[in-house]
């Protein structure tokens, strides 16, 4: 298994409120999250770099080998819970910190088993040479219209309140996140990403990138080098994992 991470401010934003981490909790075990900040510049880059932190600390707390998947789906919801926990009582606490919070995407892959949670509008792809799964539901405005029939996919990325999320890290007491498991083959992808990636390319494109692409170590680059070349206007964050 292999891994691959970067992130860029992007060509307008003088500022990185995007983080992100990759952690080995064992020869077939890897944890990677992104999170995506808001709040402004003085919150943004806190809530997600806090969020990231406190996420994976607390899975390498309670990771243990052997352990069955009813106690990862625990461990990974009671990580997102003392995520928002901390991003929230920050906010609280201190007045500059008022409103911030994040999205949050994270997958432990296991073997050739993936365990994924989220929150807001960050996502996970499954990839292969037969195609690309978005794995997550955005919990967006967007999205909600698009469910409802009231808005195309193709319309969502140019609808104007396409940053409106629903669901955040921190912005209140508790949060609901949604979890998936997937089963994945030697040789599959997983992509998780900012928005500021999946609002400049499409599925086609991030698809043809990795699996086409040669030198998966830099396929993160390529990828930024496309966003950036349409402007790039958010910051921009993708982790690559190789089965």
């Amino acid at each position: 298994m292999q891994s691959w991470g970067l992130t860029d401010p992007g060509n307008v934003r003088k500022q990185n409120q995007d983080a992100y981490q990759m952690e080995k909790l064992d020869r077939s075990t890897l944890l990677v999250i992104v999170c995506d900040g808001m709040g402004g510049a003085k919150s943004g880059n806190i809530a997600s770099t806090l969020a990231v932190e406190v996420f994976v600390e607390e899975v390498r707390r309670c990771w243990k080998p052997g352990m069955k998947q009813e106690q990862i789906d625990m461990m990974m919801h009671s990580a997102v819970k003392l995520a928002n926990f901390t991003v929230y009582d920050q906010a609280v606490q201190f007045e500059e910190f008022d409103g911030m919070g994040t999205t949050l995407v994270a997958a432990l892959v296991r073997g050739r088993h993936v365990t994924v949670v989220n929150v807001g509008d960050s996502r996970c792809y499954a990839i292969n040479a037969g195609g690309i799964n978005q794995i997550t539901r955005d919990h967006s405005l967007v999205q909600m219209m698009v469910d409802r029939g009231e808005l195309t996919p193709e319309l969502s990325k140019s609808y104007p309140g396409k940053n409106f999320i629903t669901r955040a890290i921190g912005t209140e007491p508790r949060v609901l996140c949604d979890m998936y498991h997937v089963d994945v083959s030697r040789g599959d992808f997983l992509l998780l990403c900012s928005d500021g990636l999946s609002n400049t390319m499409d599925d086609q494109e991030i698809l043809f990138e990795v699996v086409h692409g040669v030198n998966k170590q830099y396929c993160c680059r390529r990828l930024l080098n496309i966003a950036k070349t349409r402007g790039a206007p958010d910051n921009v964050t993708s982790v690559l994992v190789l089965i």
